[in-house]
């Protein structure tokens, strides 16, 4: 349990401020994180690593030469939101673009995504990687769907030594996606872990007994078995992660066995010296293994083994020097002193962003744009209880609320971005940023990237076109596809925006306006929507209930469906 707090919902907060603190001669906290404090080289791509507080070191105490740019910091267990990683990548980038790496987490992968939606809108270049190490969280055919543990650490290691070493962007997502699909993970649990000011761990695994593939959210293992001696854990951690060696490899490996937080440094040598005898027995040569606390889980009881298997190019980045608050290694002779890297005295803070210069002709743009803005906040008011009801079934009964919250936010950003002269695109990525930080949640995340996604078509220094307009939503749903990873049948929104997408270009294409492609497009996505009735969730939170929400359409598709068509009323009306 957590002894000293203030109160728990600031404790994350309230960490990371003592941290910057402690470690003021490498970072500096801004907002939704840190960031160097001193300055890196003009050009260089800038790594962001990050996710929700309670597994440090990770993500703060990484951010360093040789490894992190900036770590955007969430809530205990929680994804940072889209605009605290915003901030901390623009603060952190300096000209040679972002690579994004995260744990592969439904919320890390929307709220990381919609921040990478709104930086592409700005002419930031960002890659993604997803961390993918867990076997116990999917099969070996679909790696890179499972979700991340402890490589995150050899993963973000490998990628901040080869942009150290002067990767460029391109080669830096190349090495860190090759060190991704290189590392498998394996762990254990023996008791759960207690939130801050909480009396009750999350879990409990029964006496005598472990759980085996653990998750480093509170999640408890996949199975309880027999409590087993060290080296019966080392086996059996051991031969998990080894029977996914691949079979051509050069019989060296990074190995990491790594403390969830109440194991203690002694107990892991004393698995590790099994550990060491299987590596030994395999033929396999550990190169400067790690043993010890790197990727916690507030004070879970538990480890997990975590194997790189190394190839030439692999290895000459995981045995690169790195200096971080948490994570040193290496002659630091081949990296800058701390007196010789020039201190950083300019960051971002949001709201105080430039609004670009806009004509006259995209201002009035995006004036009509807000005028659409403020017909989905009342669509949404309207519909508020009916949607909340459509949720309730199967989820957690928030979407109505959550759309008029997003909505509103969008309208109020609108507002201010109109009055300080923006044009149709700096207004749209502003109000998409707005509604994925008052909505929150899933639903907040992937329309605030929807509209920034659609901001992308239009213009500042033009007004917006009816090809501009066909653009800008199918951008959108683009973005809701690609981020939310839903395909047709889960579902959810994207069982009705794709077809209304499919209709939408069809009929533009044969030649008809906007208005009447919008018209047909809408029906379209209402008929789809009403379909989702029959239905079972497959993903989200609903798809645990999945057989419950037969009979029910998706609320998701419901709202996507009553805003186009509302937005097809209004195109009709003022082209009439």
């Amino acid at each position: 349990m957590t002894y000293l707090l203030n109160s728990a919902p600031d404790f994350s907060h309230e960490a990371l401020l003592g941290f910057a603190a402690a470690n003021s001669q490498y970072v500096t906290a801004v907002h939704g994180g840190v960031v160097r404090s001193t300055e890196t080289p003009e050009g260089q791509p800038a790594l962001v690593i990050g996710g929700g507080s309670g597994h440090y070191p990770a993500f703060a105490g990484w951010v360093g030469p040789g490894m992190g740019h900036g770590a955007p910091c969430g809530n205990i267990f929680s994804s940072p939101s889209a605009s605290q990683v915003y901030s901390v990548a623009r603060n952190a980038e300096n000209g040679g673009g972002v690579i994004m790496g995260f744990g592969n987490y439904a919320g890390d992968v929307l709220h990381f995504g919609a921040a990478a939606e709104k930086l592409r809108a700005e002419g930031v270049d960002v890659r993604i990687i997803r961390v993918s190490d867990d076997i116990a969280s999917n099969s070996r055919e679909n790696h890179r769907d499972r979700r991340g543990i402890a490589g995150d650490l050899p993963v973000f290691k490998i990628a901040g030594a080869a942009i150290e070493a002067g990767a460029d962007l391109d080669e830096a997502e190349r090495i860190a996606w090759k060190a991704n699909d290189a590392t498998r993970s394996f762990g254990v649990a023996f008791d759960g872990c207690t939130l801050p000011g909480a009396d009750e761990p999350l879990f409990h695994v029964p006496e005598g007994t472990m759980g085996v593939g653990l998750g480093i959210h509170g999640e408890p293992g996949i199975r309880d078995i027999p409590m087993g001696t060290a080296s019966e854990v080392a086996d059996l951690l051991f031969e998990g992660v080894i029977e996914e060696a691949p079979q051509e490899r050069s019989g060296r490996v990074a190995v990491l066995l790594n403390g969830l937080g109440r194991v203690k440094y002694e107990e892991l040598f004393v698995v590790y010296h099994r550990i060491a005898e299987r590596l030994s027995e395999a033929g396999l040569t550990a190169v400067a293994p790690e043993v010890g606390e790197f990727v916690t889980s507030l004070d879970m009881a538990g480890l997990s083994l975590t194997l790189v298997f190394l190839d030439e190019e692999l290895e000459q980045h995981w045995s690169a020097a790195v200096d971080t608050p948490a994570y040193r290694r290496g002659e630091l002779r081949d990296l800058p002193g701390h007196a010789d890297r020039a201190p950083r005295t300019e960051f971002y803070t949001p709201g105080e962003e430039q609004v670009p210069e806009a004509s006259v002709e995209s201002q009035a743009g995006a004036g009509s744009v807000q005028e659409i803005l403020e017909l989905f906040a009342e669509v949404c008011t309207t519909h508020e209880t009916e949607l909340g009801r459509l949720d309730a079934v199967a989820g957690d009964g928030d979407h109505g609320q959550g759309m008029v919250l997003g909505t509103r936010g969008a309208v109020e950003a609108g507002r201010t971005a109109l009055t300080r002269g923006a044009g149709a695109r700096t207004l749209l990525v502003h109000a998409g940023t707005a509604w994925a930080e008052a909505a929150g949640g899933t639903s907040g995340a992937l329309w605030g990237s929807a509209l920034t996604a659609a901001g992308r078509a239009l213009s500042d220094s033009v007004s917006p076109d009816e090809a501009a307009g066909v653009e800008a939503l199918l951008n959108a749903v683009e973005a809701v596809q690609r981020l939310g990873g839903a395909q047709p049948g889960d579902k959810t929104m994207v069982d009705a925006a794709g077809p209304f997408a499919q209709e939408l270009q069809k009929q533009f294409q044969a030649g008809d306006g906007l208005a009447a492609g919008l018209t047909a497009a809408a029906a379209v996505a209402t008929d789809a929507a009403a379909s989702t009735a029959q239905l079972k969730a497959r993903l989200g939170r609903s798809r645990v209930l999945g057989e419950k929400s037969v009979g029910t359409p998706d609320p998701g598709a419901t709202s996507f469906a009553l805003l186009m068509t509302a937005l097809a009323q209004r195109v009709d009306s003022v082209t009439r």
